[in-house]
């Protein structure tokens, strides 16, 4: 008697090696686009991000609609276009960038967006942790630490070094910004006399606080034509260290220097 092989129902058949191909293509293909977003979240946090200008008060070194990039790695130093977010009441609606939708600002967060700069503003350092900022010699130059500025190659064409004459002190932990196109910045010179969103002193909101800068801007990206590298410029190499440690509080006067 011979033995005959019986058939099993539940053989399950094969799946075609072309469907279970696709399958693992698409979900490395998803691994991918996932891990590049959690990467570029990561750098666009810690590293660097784009901005783009939405105002004059840079101009000409930066033009509205110029896309910077603005690294975090490094300490912000005199000399420096650096971006922070608004200290308090800085910001009026022409001057801030249009906040986008969900959507946008989800392209923005994973670094697939230029930040709109909505919140932010982005200025030139003058002034670090002690120094003395004055306005203004007998030539019209600001002074840092006593040493004159000569800023013909970045201030905005027939602007005054300042309209509003003063001297100044930086407490510590703030910075002291001014726009490049004086006449057209409201700066840390337009709020000497305002008092902070924390009810500090008179003058207080006039100083940045460092815990509030996103870093310093190193290049211009676009438009293409407009590529070009934002370093110090040399004049303020030259400005000697501050005299004494920064104090607690700034010390403000809307009088011009001694000539």
């Amino acid at each position: 008697m011979t033995d005959t092989p019986t058939k099993t129902d539940d053989a399950t058949p094969a799946k075609p090696a072309h469907r279970s191909g696709f399958a693992a293509a698409a979900r490395e293909f998803v691994l991918i686009v996932v891990g590049a977003l959690i990467v570029s979240s990561i750098l666009r946090a810690f590293v660097g991000q784009m901005f783009i200008i939405p105002s004059e008060s840079m101009e000409n070194t930066l033009l509205v609609g110029d896309r910077v990039v603005v690294e975090k790695l490094t300490d912000v130093k005199r000399g420096d276009v650096v971006v922070f977010e608004d200290p308090g009441g800085w910001l009026g609606a022409e001057e801030s960038g249009q906040k986008r939708g969900s959507v946008g600002r989800f392209f923005e967060v994973v670094g697939l967006l230029p930040d709109s700069s909505h919140g932010h503003l982005i200025k030139r350092l003058i002034g670090m942790p002690g120094d003395k900022v004055e306005c203004c010699d007998t030539k019209g130059r600001l002074l840092v630490n006593g040493r004159p500025l000569e800023e013909t190659p970045y201030l905005y064409p027939g602007d005054a070094a300042s309209q509003l004459e003063f001297q100044v002190t930086v407490p510590a932990g703030r910075i002291f910004v001014m726009g490049d196109h004086r006449s057209a910045s409201g700066d840390s010179r337009v709020h000497l006399q305002d008092v902070d969103a924390d009810g500090g002193n008179p003058g207080d909101a006039a100083f940045v606080p460092l815990d509030k800068v996103t870093g310093r801007a190193i290049l211009v990206v676009w438009p293409a034509g407009r590529w070009a590298k934002l370093g110090v410029p040399d004049t303020f190499k030259q400005v000697p260290p501050a005299a004494g440690p920064p104090p607690a509080k700034p010390s403000i006067s809307l009088t011009p220097p001694p000539k």
